[in-house]
């Protein structure tokens, strides 16, 4: 073997023993946090996933959003991505009972008041019961437009790109209706501000 095969072969298991320790150290949190890590984790969740039943589209990265209609917990009906077009939308799907989902919202609702008239719009899809959702949202007041769906194979956030169900789960869709990015698990304090630039 030449001399610089072996420098090679020696700098990429250097370079993979640097990753695993890094993982048994500070765990998969940077990585998961990073644009390639979510796009490998979306990557092997949906190759695990069951297809989606018959008739059921899903949506994908780079293409437009799936049109999602839900009942608003207010009154009324909430159509994805057309109540929403010319501004970002970052999309939240969540349930009362799910600690992550718990954790940040206050983020989501610190980041959702920052954005003022002009900025990215958020939108939360509880995947719950309608009583749940209230009582929980008397504790942790939004003030952000909340949907419901009921969980299941073909609930919003498997339409939304989602096929595991993994919460809480969230998307960011461009003012025309194309899914940008997505984001399997909860943000961390001031993460949202960099993630959602379109």
């Amino acid at each position: 073997m030449r001399a610089s095969a072996k420098v090679v072969l020696v700098a990429l298991a250097a370079g993979t023993l640097g990753a695993l320790a890094s993982l048994a150290t500070t765990g998969p949190g940077p990585l998961l946090r990073s644009e390639l890590g979510q796009r490998l984790l979306g990557s092997a969740l949906s190759a695990s996933a069951p297809p989606p039943p018959a008739g059921v589209s899903v949506s994908r990265r780079g293409e437009r959003l799936v049109p999602v209609s839900l009942p608003r917990l207010d009154g009324g009906t909430l159509a994805l991505p057309g109540d929403f077009a010319q501004r970002p939308l970052l999309v939240n799907v969540w349930a009362s009972w799910c600690g992550p989902c718990i954790e940040e919202m206050p983020e989501l609702q610190r980041f959702a008041a920052a954005q003022g008239a002009g900025g990215v719009q958020v939108v939360g899809i509880a995947l719950d019961d309608a009583a749940n959702v209230r009582d929980f949202l008397r504790r942790v007041p939004v003030s952000y437009p909340i949907a419901l769906d009921t969980p299941g194979p073909a609930d919003a956030g498997v339409r939304l790109g989602n096929p595991k169900g993994v919460l809480p789960y969230s998307i960011l869709v461009s003012g025309d209706g194309t899914l940008l990015k997505q984001r399997i698990g909860p943000f961390a304090h001031g993460e949202i501000d960099r993630w959602a630039q379109p």
